[in-house]
């Protein structure tokens, strides 16, 4: 093939999945779809990887007839896996409606991932049409550009493209319109690709896979104990990522081990919600029936895959070496939290005492469940009250008492110059808001409603990446 006009001198091919070997993966085609209609493009996040330049047509045909860029794979890749879906394992699993497309260096020189969801059946599809709603990839745009804008390690909606077919499901209104999203994400590698390989009783695919994740992932070169290290740095990413999640009230949903990424990096989001309230029991999905991964569960959650990783790591160590890096998860997480929860009031850490102590302030008195999550870190920012708000009677109620004392002794690290700080309210996304933006989708063709919203989110990241002068 000659090389392509359409990726710039900035792009970067690369194409070191295929290091592994044909048993970690299957050569698929994408589904040849009666229609692509380009719904949402990244740009931002495209100028990271040298593909911002694409027209229009040039990126349809990329990320909706998915012509192969020059350098990175040849053809697209359904990744295997297994995992625990709701603590039941599962060897049956592995890209049923998506692929790994190609591979990149970001403007940083990592190494990144354009993976598929709704590309067409694979040999892991099992009885799924390998078909993505319309509705579901708009969901997927306002999680990741919420999350990101939080400051959460997420994957981000790269591209939406419209299908034309008509699918049917059981959980929303049926025929419904269908899609093609591709996310850019740091690796597709997740616990479950370690999962499987201990099943296989493979050894040396167990060591293949943690030397590629540490080199490609995380950018280290493995030493006398790659596993070991892989697992240390695993974990402490995970925690981070969990207490990320709290601090941001989302509740991913399906925290199943098949979904934990290895770079510990937030993807594939389905029955996802922000809850509006500091409500530990607040779950996302309608089928998590027992609550498993319930907003105040998930740390638990995580640290529970966590675990199924180490399980799958004792091909290379012991039980014995790697418990002691498992162990260290919640003192991790307690430590992140208050990272998390302090980044987002925008005050300068004092010491780790202090910190959890202010943390913990924060959490009880929003349980009480008369201010929103997203209106408190709003109010407070920078450590203070600020202007009126129409929460104002919650922060005298006694419970709030000992959040006030404790802050009053932090300094503030951001600056309040970007507009965003003097809006009536903050910029929210909870589940009536998904539904208003999606509704005039559905019923009218109007996408301004989300191009408005994905302006708005943009625009509290950019107010809340201010730091202090």
């Amino acid at each position: 093939m000659a090389p392509s006009p359409q990726a710039s001198s900035a792009f970067r091919p690369e194409a070191r999945i295929l290091s592994l070997g044909d048993a970690f993966y299957d050569p698929v085609t994408a589904a040849d779809f009666p229609a692509a209609i380009l719904r949402f493009r990244n740009d931002r996040a495209a100028a990271e990887v040298g593909l911002s330049g694409l027209s229009d047509a040039e990126w349809i045909e990329r990320f909706g007839r998915f012509r192969a860029f020059e350098g990175s794979l040849p053809q697209p890749l359904a990744l295997r896996y297994h995992g625990h879906q709701f603590r039941q394992y599962n060897p049956e699993l592995g890209d049923g409606r998506g692929f790994l497309f190609a591979q990149m260096r970001d403007q940083a020189g990592r190494l990144m991932d354009l993976g598929t969801k709704g590309s067409g059946q694979t040999p892991w599809s099992r009885f799924g049409d390998g078909r993505l709603t319309l509705k579901g990839g708009v969901r997927e745009i306002l999680a990741t550009e919420m999350l990101e804008a939080l400051g959460v390690n997420t994957s981000r909606t790269f591209s939406l493209i419209e299908t034309g077919e008509a699918l049917h499901r059981g959980d929303e209104p049926s025929p419904t319109r269908s899609a093609v999203l591709v996310r850019l994400s740091h690796g597709h590698i997740r616990i479950g690709s370690f999962q499987r390989l201990a099943t296989l009783n493979d050894a040396a695919g167990t060591e293949a896979l943690v030397r590629y994740a540490l080199r490609e992932l995380h950018g280290e070169e493995p030493g006398d104990h790659p596993a070991l290290r892989l697992y240390e740095l695993v974990v402490g990413r995970t925690a981070r990522l969990a207490a990320s999640y709290m601090a941001a009230g989302f509740v991913h949903g399906v925290l199943n081990s098949d979904n934990i990424a290895i770079t510990a990096e937030s993807f594939d989001y389905g029955p996802w919600r922000f809850t509006p309230y500091w409500d530990l029991s607040f779950t996302a999905a309608y089928f998590d029936q027992t609550g498993l991964y319930a907003f105040g569960r998930q740390p638990q959650a995580i640290h529970w895959d966590v675990a199924q990783l180490a399980l799958s790591l004792t091909a290379m160590e012991p039980v014995d070496a790697l418990a002691p890096i498992l162990d260290r998860f919640p003192a991790l997480y307690e430590q992140a939290l208050a990272e998390a929860m302090l980044k987002r009031l925008g005050v300068a850490p004092r010491s780790e005492a202090k910190d959890i102590a202010l943390t913990d302030a924060i959490a009880r008195a929003l349980q009480q469940n008369t201010v929103t999550i997203d209106r408190f870190f709003f109010d407070w920012r920078g450590g203070a009250r600020r202007g009126p708000s129409p929460d104002e009677a919650a922060y005298d109620h006694p419970v709030f008492h000992p959040f006030v004392e404790a802050v009053a002794a932090y300094e503030p690290a951001v600056t309040l110059d970007h507009p965003y700080w003097a809006d009536p309210a903050p910029c929210s996304m909870h589940i009536e808001e998904v539904e208003a933006i999606w509704a005039p989708i559905a019923d009218a063709d109007d996408w301004s409603g989300l191009e408005r919203k994905v302006k708005d989110i943009r625009r509290m990241g950019e107010a809340m990446a201010s730091p202090r002068p």
